[in-house]
This record gives structure tokens, C-alpha cells and sequence, in this order.
């Protein structure tokens, strides 16, 4: 008899939902950075143990939302914390919760979904202060259980799927054995070359990038021929997207070669462009061309 549980991770910006995701699948299937708000879609990975397959759904950072894709990332995050076995609230080792925890907390209560709460980031903190932050949370929701991880070390990580063991149902499994997301190649591509944008560029100009897959092809060789357009909201950016005498765009292009090279397992011939579109971010039109569709 077959097993499967829908999970659901949530917390605020930066909290480390991507690395604990990464981290379970054991492979690299969502893009992390320094930076809040990087992941801008619900990402959907797909953990198999024995007769059990785990569906993790990676949501953005819940935030005050700035613009209409702030908007729209907000709302994944409502409509994720519904319907599924699970949810995982991740939060930080610090015993003063926010008002982004406090709203998911009253989002979890409305929705009478099981909840655990994840303390992660135990690394960087000596551990007496975690009963602290422990006692907080207590008080505020009762969680089926609170468990202590930390995403970057793996510290926790294989207690916290022993938990979620107990939110399985019987029934068939929601994936094919093989798949580990149901991101499509090219999308993982372009997250790639956005996470690098993140890495290398600093303050607001990364946030308004955009990527998009104008060409995804494979030779007889096996060798991939990928063309991106890289979107940015000002020509000023565009300019320092570009760097002097190109240095920048050449940066960003090696080090995500490098990247969707691992991932697709093969040579890849990667071409990008760095085109304008003002305010992508709060037109629907471009937000609906960029794959931010209502969920």
C-alpha cells in the first residue's frame, strides 16, 4: 500500500524555505540567495522514501506586498496554506515572532490545517535560546510539534521527515517514481540566471529582473543551445546588468552555465540579452507573459 502526504513550507522572506526544500529533495531544484523574495512562484518538489512520496510546496516569503507581483506572491502563499496534509511554518531561532508569522499563524488557524512549527538556522545561535523562542510559539499556536533544524547544515533534517511520516494517507502516489519537481527544464534554467542576477548584483535592481526562455534546443550531440532575455525595469539597469565593456552579463552568463550544465547533465551553449520593460512588475499583462498567472 502506497503513501502521500501534501506539505506545505511557509514563513517570511529569507527564512531559508528554499535551502530546507533543497535539502530534503537532496538536489537542487529551487534557487537561494541572501536576498528576500527570491522565490516569486510555489514550487512543487517531490520527495520519495519507501512507499511514501512527500509533495513539498516551496511558497514565496510572505511580505507587505509593494507591487502587484508583491501581490500575487502574497496570495500563493494564502491559497498554499489549504487543502494539503501539512503545513511547515520554518521561522528564525529569535522569540519575538513578527507580523509575517503572526498573519500565517492566523492564516493556518482559519484554514484547521495540522502544523508544525520549524525553528531553523539553529546553527547560529547557541541552543539555550532556542527553549525561548520554543515557549513563544507555544503560547501563541499549538502545533502538533516543534522541532528545532538547520537547512545549511542538515542538522534536524531527517527527524523532520520522521514527523512528517505521520501525515501520509494511504492512497497512489501524486508523481511518477523519476520526477523530483514538476518545474518544466527551461524554467529551472531561468531560475538559475535570475539566482545569479541576486548573487551579483546589488540592492533593488535584481528584484525587477525578469527571465525568459526564447530558445531551449538539443543538438545530435547532446550539447543544448539556450538563449534567455534577461527583463529589467530601468535603462539605467541595464547598463549595470551589462557592466563595462560587458564584464557583468559575461559573470552572470559562467557562473549559471555552470549551474544549468550540472543540472541538465550535459554541454550547453547559453546566449543572453538584457532588454527594458518599465514597471514590469505592476503591469498584469507582462506579469501574465512572465508565467504569473492566478494559481
Amino acid at each position: 500500500m502506497t503513501k502521500a502526504a501534501m506539505i506545505t513550507i511557509c514563513g517570511r522572506p529569507n527564512v531559508g524555505k528554499s535551502t530546507l526544500t533543497n535539502a530534503l529533495v537532496g538536489e537542487k531544484i529551487a534557487i537561494v540567495s541572501n536576498k528576500p523574495q527570491t522565490t516569486r512562484n510555489r514550487i512543487t518538489a517531490i520527495v520519495n522514501r519507501g512507499d511514501t512520496q512527500f509533495v513539498l510546496m516551496d511558497t514565496p516569503g510572505f511580505h507587505k506586498p509593494k507591487t502587484r507581483l508583491g501581490d500575487y506572491m502574497v496570495n500563493v502563499v494564502k491559497e498554499s496554506v489549504a487543502d494539503v496534509d501539512c503545513v511547515l511554518l520554518l521561522v528564525e531561532p529569535v522569540a519575538s515572532p513578527g507580523p509575517q508569522e503572526l498573519a500565517l499563524i492566523e492564516r493556518i488557524g482559519q484554514s484547521k490545517v495540522p502544523a508544525l512549527l520549524v525553528i531553523n538556522k539553529i546553527d547560529t545561535v547557541d541552543k539555550a535560546r532556542l527553549l525561548e523562542v520554543m515557549a513563544v510559539y507555544s503560547a501563541l499556536y499549538r502545533f502538533d510539534a516543534i522541532l528545532p533544524i538547520s537547512a545549511k547544515t542538515g542538522e534536524g533534517v531527517e527527524e523532520l521527515m520522521a514527523e512528517l511520516e505521520k501525515y501520509a494517507q494511504e492512497g497512489p502516489h501524486f508523481f511518477p517514481e523519476d520526477m523530483i519537481t514538476d518545474q518544466p527544464e527551461r524554467q529551472i534554467c531561468a531560475e538559475l540566471v535570475r539566482e545569479k542576477l541576486l548573487r551579483c548584483l546589488d540592492k533593488e535592481i535584481p528584484h525587477g529582473t525578469a527571465v525568459e526562455v526564447t530558445k531551449f534546443s538539443e543538438r545530435d550531440n547532446g550539447i543544448v543551445d539556450l538563449e534567455l532575455t534577461i527583463y529589467c525595469e530601468k535603462e539605467s539597469h541595464k547598463g549595470i546588468i551589462i557592466g563595462k565593456k560587458g564584464a557583468m552579463l559575461r559573470k552572470i552568463g559562467e557562473l549559471a552555465r555552470t549551474d544549468i550544465e550540472a543540472f541538465l547533465g550535459t554541454k550547453v551553449y547559453l546566449q543572453t540579452w538584457v532588454k527594458v520593460k518599465e514597471n514590469w512588475r505592476d503591469s498584469m499583462a507582462q506579469l501574465r507573459n512572465f508565467g504569473f498567472s492566478e494559481q
